[in-house]
């Protein structure tokens, strides 16, 4: 008898018809004699509306009664799965963030996970009752509930997982698995049976939406391998505990035939931030780059330009499209400080990665990279490496150009 972890996203439990077809798939693992916990997240849409309704109510709500409401809507999902899975004569019970309980910090909106505490929930698992427990929330200081943030239901389930000691955790979504890149762009996309952590994480970061970036550190960490798979096959089409089905992220080592590069991310929120001559000398970056750190933006790629007399340099450097704003206020306030002559900033870019663990042991990837995207006319703006990434800052308007080409140019259209 296996310990299975098994999370439903919105799609997943959209509507009661949905949860219904969700009960079919954890009815179908304990039907061959599994235990499971099933984290579930908030009817789609569902999150967005309690969101207005508060936001409706006051524009600077307390954030302990933010989190109060806008938790609500797990809870009602747990619920309704509960029931729905009585109604097929499985024994099974919901519980909330509190009666587990999964202990958070006190960010409010954006909790980190502190502990899981798993006694009463094992008790009944091995009393063979399903339980069902909400994604996205914890218990933090003071009894209060919190909440994790977006895809925080991810990282519950992978929380979860790790505190019950499971050897694997499946995410079921709207999508059968991991892509070597977007089939909406590309037609030709190859869905990957295995991939590693730490190209996982990579391309959670980098535009990939399937999984939330925490959920993959704390699997890594943790050692949880995930499974993805889709909600929308027939229960009773998928054999149970069944991992040829999906994507399998798991440590590198049980990959056997690693793929140079094995995906292509890209990622249309980015903004560029442009610095016009700016004096060249000793700590000019540390009083541009600190205050932005200070007000909480993140800065990702940086290229700068010396010119000729030596005496200036253009600094670009990228951040998150929603932050252009407040970066550009930041930088105003710094002008004399700087002492820069211009500063603009746009969002028509797009960054594009090549990600691999292959590339740690193949050279020439960026230089193939830079010749094939020089072929099809794309002016590379910026470059960031990591040492299983290559990303790249382009017009947006040639994103999808961009990603077909490398697509090919590594193979992937027939991984």
């Amino acid at each position: 008898m296996a310990l299975l972890v098994m999370k439903f996203g919105g799609t997943s439990v959209a509507d009661i018809e949905r949860i219904r077809i969700a009960a079919g798939h954890v009815k179908r693992e304990v039907d061959a004699g599994h235990q499971c916990a099933v984290v579930v997240s908030a009817m789609s849409g569902q999150t967005n509306q309690l969101i207005e309704w508060v936001n409706e109510a006051s524009p600077k709500a307390d954030p302990h009664e933010y989190d109060t409401v806008v938790s609500s809507g797990e809870q009602v999902t747990s619920g309704l799965l509960a029931i729905v899975l009585q109604s097929m004569g499985i024994a099974a019970r919901s519980w909330q963030g509190w009666q587990v309980p999964v202990f958070t910090d006190d960010a409010h909106s954006s909790a980190r996970i502190i502990d899981v505490k798993t006694e009463e929930l094992k008790s009944s698992l091995e009393a063979n009752e399903v339980a069902v427990v909400p994604g996205f929330q914890g218990l933090g200081p003071h009894n209060r509930i919190t909440t994790l943030g977006r895809g925080g239901s991810d990282t519950s389930a992978v929380a979860l997982a790790a505190a019950l000691g499971t050897e694997r955790c499946d995410i079921y979504t709207d999508v059968d698995g991991i892509y070597t890149t977007d089939p909406r762009v590309v037609p030709q996309a190859q869905r990957l049976d295995k991939i590693s952590y730490e190209e996982m994480l990579e391309m959670a970061s980098l535009g990939a939406k399937v999984l939330q970036t925490r959920s993959v550190q704390l699997a890594m960490v943790h050692q949880v391998r995930v499974l993805v798979r889709s909600s929308f096959e027939p229960p009773d089409e998928v054999p149970a505990g069944e991992e040829g089905a999906g994507t399998l992220v798991c440590d590198e080592d049980e990959i056997v035939e690693q793929q140079v590069v094995s995906g292509i991310a890209y990622t249309k929120d980015e903004a560029k931030v442009t610095l016009i001559k700016v004096a060249d000398k000793p700590g000019v970056a540390a009083r541009v780059f600190g205050p932005l750190a200070e007000a909480r933006i993140n800065v990702d790629m940086i290229v700068q330009n010396v010119s000729a007399d030596d005496r200036t340099t253009d600094m670009t450097f990228t951040v998150a499209a929603a932050e252009l704003d407040k970066a550009l206020d930041v930088l105003k306030g710094l002008k004399d400080d700087i002492g820069y002559a211009d500063l603009r900033g746009s969002t028509d870019v797009v960054k594009v990665s090549v990600i691999g663990v292959g590339m740690r042991s193949h050279a020439g990837v960026a230089a193939q990279m830079f010749k094939a995207l020089a072929e099809k006319g794309i002016n590379i703006e910026a470059i960031s490496t990591s040492e299983i990434k290559i990303s790249i800052l382009i017009d947006a308007a040639y994103a999808e150009l961009a990603v077909r080409s490398l697509h090919s140019l590594y193979g992937l259209d027939s991984a």
